[in-house]
C-alpha cells in the first residue's frame, strides 16, 4: 500500500426534500385541511478516525464525497425519509484544514472520534405548517434546504511515543528493524527511507512503544531541502525524540545542535519535548568518545545497547518493564 499523508477532497452533504402541499380530501373531510409533510434531511459527511488505516491512499481514489439528498414530503401529514450520512474514515492523526480560509477544522486525534465536515441540509415546511387562522388552506410549502459544501485539505501526522531523527543514511531504519517489528527500507545511501515508517517495541510482557522513523534530515531540512521536511509534521505528536548521531561523525556536538535547529526551525514547540541522544554504528568506533555526550551507544548490527536503550525509553515514557 502507497503511504500518502496528504490529500484535498470536496465534501458536499444532500440538501433537503422539498415539503408537500396537499390537502385531506377523505371521503369523511372532502374539504379537509392542508396535510402536507415535510422534506427529509439531507445526509451529513462525516469523518471518523480509526486505527485501522496508516494512510490517505484509500481518499484520493475520489475528488468529492457527496451525501445524499433528502426525500420530499408527503400528504397525510408524512414526512420524507432523511438520508443517510456518508461517514468517511480516515487514519487515527489526520488534521483537516478548510481550504478556504487555511484553518483547522478538526483534529482527530483518538480512535473514533468524529467530526461533522459537512451538515446535511434541512427538509422544507410542508403547506400544513403555513396554515393560520386567517389562511386556512395555504398552497405554499417550503424548498429543501442545501447542504454545507467545503474544499478540504487532509494531513495526516503520525501517532508514536517515540520520533527517530538523524540525518540520511544515520541508520535509523537498520533500528526500527532491529527493535521492532517494522520492515523498512534500509540502504548503505542517502534518503533509503521515503517515507515514514512505525514501528512496535515490546516491552516486557504487557507493554509497548511505538517508535515513527521519517527520513533522514539533511541540513536545511526546515526550508525544504531533502525529503525530511515533508515529513517532520510526523514526530510533533511524539512523547519523546530519539536524536540519532553516527559514530563517523567529526563533530558529535556540533550535529546534536544542528538537528536540534532544523526541529525547532520547523516548528519552535519541539524544543520542549523531551528528548534522547543516541551514537550509533558503534561497532565502526577505534577512538575513545565522550559519553557524557549520549545518553546510549548502540550498534544495530552486533545488538550492542539496544536492551540498554529499551529500558531507557520505557523509563522515560513512565513505564515498568513486568
Amino acid at each position: 500500500m502507497k503511504f500518502i499523508d496528504e490529500a484535498e477532497i470536496t465534501v458536499r452533504a444532500g440538501r433537503g426534500g422539498n415539503g408537500a402541499v396537499s390537502f385531506n380530501r377523505q371521503r369523511y373531510a372532502p374539504k379537509g385541511g392542508p396535510d402536507g409533510g415535510k422534506g427529509g434531511h439531507g445526509g451529513s459527511v462525516i469523518f471518523r478516525a480509526t486505527s485501522q488505516l496508516a494512510t490517505l491512499q484509500d481518499i484520493t481514489l475520489n475528488r468529492v464525497y457527496k451525501a445524499g439528498n433528502g426525500k420530499p414530503g408527503e400528504g397525510s401529514r408524512k414526512s420524507g425519509r432523511s438520508a443517510k450520512n456518508l461517514i468517511i474514515e480516515l487514519p487515527v492523526g489526520t488534521v483537516i484544514w478548510n481550504c478556504a480560509d487555511n484553518s483547522i477544522m478538526a483534529d482527530l486525534a483518538e480512535d473514533g472520534e468524529q467530526f461533522i465536515a459537512a451538515e446535511g441540509g434541512r427538509g422544507g415546511r410542508g403547506n400544513k405548517a403555513f396554515a393560520t387562522s386567517r389562511n386556512q388552506s395555504p398552497r405554499r410549502a417550503e424548498s429543501g434546504f442545501p447542504g454545507q459544501e467545503f474544499r478540504v485539505r487532509l494531513e495526516l501526522k503520525l501517532i508514536a511515543d517515540v520520533g527517530l531523527v538523524g540525518r540520511p543514511n544515520v541508520g535509523k531504519s537498520t533500528l526500527l528493524a532491529a527493535l521492532t517489528k517494522a520492515n523498512p527500507v534500509i540502504g548503505d545511501y542517502p534518503f533509503s527511507t521515503l517515507h515514514p515508517a512505525l514501528g512496535v517495541i515490546q516491552v516486557g510482557l504487557y507493554q509497548r512503544i511505538v517508535m515513527a522513523d521519517i527520513p533522514g534530515l539533511a541540513e536545511g531540512a526546515h526550508t525544504g531541502r531533502g525529503l525530511g521536511h515533508r515529513f517532520l509534521r510526523h514526530i510533533e505528536r511524539t512523547r519523546l525524540l530519539l536524536l540519532m548521531i553516527e559514530s563517523t561523525e567529526d563533530d558529535y556536538e556540533r550535529s546534536i545542535e544542528e538537528l536540534l535547529n532544523e526541529l525547532i526551525q520547523f516548528n519552535p514547540m519541539m524544543a520542549k519535548l523531551p528528548r534522547m541522544v543516541v551514537l550509533s554504528k558503534s561497532d565502526l568506533l577505534n577512538d575513545h568518545i565522550d559519553t557524557d555526550l549520549f545518553d546510549c551507544t548502540i550498534s544495530s548490527v552486533t545488538g550492542q545497547g539496544l536492551d540498554e536503550l529499551i529500558k531507557l525509553l520505557a523509563d522515560r515514557l513512565g513505564m515498568t518493564i513486568v
